[in-house]
C-alpha cells in the first residue's frame, strides 16, 4: 500500500501501456499502489474479490479505477456498466483512460456514469503530467465517497 492507502486499479491489456503508466507515476511521485488486471474479467473478478482476488488485505478496494476501453473478454464499457449496479462499486470513481476520441465512446462512458474520459498522451512527458494532474486531482483534492450504498 501507499503511505495514504490508496489503491489504484489500472485495466490495460497492452503491456507497454502497464510499463509507460507505472513509470508515470513514479515519476510524479505519487504514493498510490498500482494493482494491475489484463482484461474486463479480471477487472471483475478484482472489484468483486473473486476467485484469485478474494483476500482485501492483498487485493484491497480501489480508490480509483483507470479503465481502458478497448479490453479482451469484457469491454471497458462493460466493466464501468457492472461496476454502477453494484452497490460496493458504484461510487469508486472510474477513469477512462483510452486512445480513443471516438464521440460514440465517450458520450456512452458518461452515459453510464464515468468520472472523467482521458485520452492517452502519445508522448511519455504529456502521460506524466496527466498522471500528476489524475494523482493531484484524484487522490488528494477530491472527496472520496463512502462506499457503501447508504
Amino acid at each position: 500500500m501507499g503511505t495514504n492507502g490508496v489503491t489504484i486499479l489500472h485495466v490495460e491489456d497492452d503491456p507497454n501501456d502497464v510499463l509507460l503508466i507505472a513509470r508515470a507515476f513514479r515519476k510524479a511521485d505519487s504514493s498510490a499502489q498500482l494493482r494491475v488486471v489484463n482484461d474486463g474479467e479480471q477487472a471483475l473478478h478484482y472489484l468483486g474479490g473473486m476467485n484469485s482476488f478474494a483476500n482485501r488485505e492483498q487485493f484491497p478496494l480501489p480508490s480509483l479505477v483507470l479503465l481502458d476501453l478497448k479490453l479482451p473478454r469484457k469491454s471497458g464499457i462493460e466493466v464501468l456498466e457492472w461496476m454502477r449496479t453494484r452497490p460496493l462499486l458504484k461510487r469508486i470513481p472510474v477513469v477512462m483512460l483510452t486512445s480513443s476520441r471516438q464521440p460514440v465512446d465517450i458520450n456512452r462512458a458518461y452515459d453510464l456514469g464515468v468520472n472523467a474520459y482521458l485520452v492517452k498522451p502519445v508522448n511519455f512527458d504529456g502521460l506524466v503530467e496527466m498522471v500528476k494532474m489524475v494523482d493531484q486531482f484524484w487522490l488528494r483534492a477530491n472527496e472520496h465517497p463512502s462506499p457503501n450504498s447508504d
